[in-house]
């Protein structure tokens, strides 16, 4: 299992091909961390990089880790203190956006058990996906959660989630009626989490998960100036909402 904290400097893409093509790409970083062990930073940098348990599930547990546990057990699963690693995007200077944070958990003996998909949209709602991967590091789960405003919640998604070691490489396709119709891929590398590699990209990635936002936000206005109907969203449970 790879050791934690690291950095993955990476870019994120993603490629629609129906009903309309239409592809984009940024450059971001996310961390790769254990919830029950987050980065220890100098005083004057943790406004860079905080985790914090409001941003994830319920956000009513005292840690990310407990909340995860909760959610395990609500699916009758107990990893009976085995070892999780996180990979998300920090809070940046009291903001964070995570359109997907997963986490790798593990049996004592370190044997991968599941892995859990948590996925944010623009609206501030959230739903995480338990999924089960097979050898090839692939798991399949139906799509119940509103992301982009272009698709409907049908369908499927296929998502290959390899552990990161000395590469980040995720891949995220939806299937609806036979056909991939948006393919999501993050792409980066691994980097020691020193204070000067967190410093470097801090300034070339200056409020990195605004950033993140704004792009996935400017591009759903260029995709609905080209023509694209937006679907209906039926409102869930903000987490603005979640105290």
């Amino acid at each position: 299992m790879t050791a934690a904290p690291a950095l993955y400097p990476c870019t994120v893409a993603h490629i629609r091909t129906a009903p309309r093509r239409y592809a984009l790409r940024h450059r971001t970083y996310m961390w790769l961390t254990d919830p029950d062990r987050p980065p220890e930073l100098p005083l004057l940098l943790r406004p860079l990089a905080r985790f914090d348990a409001r941003d994830h599930f319920d956000g009513d547990q005292p840690t990310i880790r407990a909340g995860l546990d909760r959610y395990l057990a609500s699916h009758g699963i107990d990893l009976l203190g085995g070892d999780v690693l996180m990979l998300a995007h920090a809070r940046v200077l009291g903001h964070v956006f995570n359109p997907l944070t997963l986490y790798w958990c593990h049996d004592p003996d370190g044997t991968q058990r599941c892995v859990v998909a948590e996925v944010h949209n623009t609206y501030g709602e959230r739903h995480t996906y338990l999924l089960h991967p097979d050898g090839s590091d692939t798991a399949r789960t139906r799509k119940e959660f509103y992301v982009s405003p272009f698709f409907p919640v049908d369908g499927a998604y296929r998502m290959r989630l390899p552990e990161p070691d000395n590469r980040l490489n995720l891949t995220v396709h939806l299937e609806r009626e036979g056909t991939r119709p948006f393919t999501a891929t993050v792409r980066g590398t691994r980097r020691a989490a020193t204070v000067g590699a967190l410093l470097r990209q801090a300034l070339r990635h200056p409020w990195s998960t605004v950033a993140v936002s704004a792009a996935i936000r400017l591009h759903g206005v260029r995709i609905y100036l080209r023509g694209l109907p937006v679907q209906p969203r039926t409102p869930r449970r903000t987490q603005e909402n979640v105290k």
